[in-house]
């Protein structure tokens, strides 16, 4: 599935979603919700371990767990 998020304005109590070219569907789900906030901020601490992580796989990428195994290990710990 394919998902697109935008945030647009309203203008005339109407939107106008432009979607790309290679988005293929014939038929879409469209659920309109107020923004809360326009501004939104990504926790520091997010960014922090996004960036750390980004690095161990540069120096590392063969030191990756692969998402079947990282499952089966959550499910063992359960």
């Amino acid at each position: 599935m394919e998902a697109i998020r935008q945030i647009i304005s309203v203008k005339n109590h109407s939107v106008t979603v432009v979607l790309p070219d290679d988005f293929t569907a014939d038929k879409v789900e469209v659920i309109i919700l107020p923004v809360q906030n326009d501004e939104y901020q990504v926790p520091q601490w997010q960014i922090d371990q996004v960036r750390e992580r980004t690095e161990n796989y540069l120096k590392n990428p063969k030191n990756v767990t692969d998402i079947d195994d990282f499952l089966k290990e959550i499910e063992d710990e359960l």
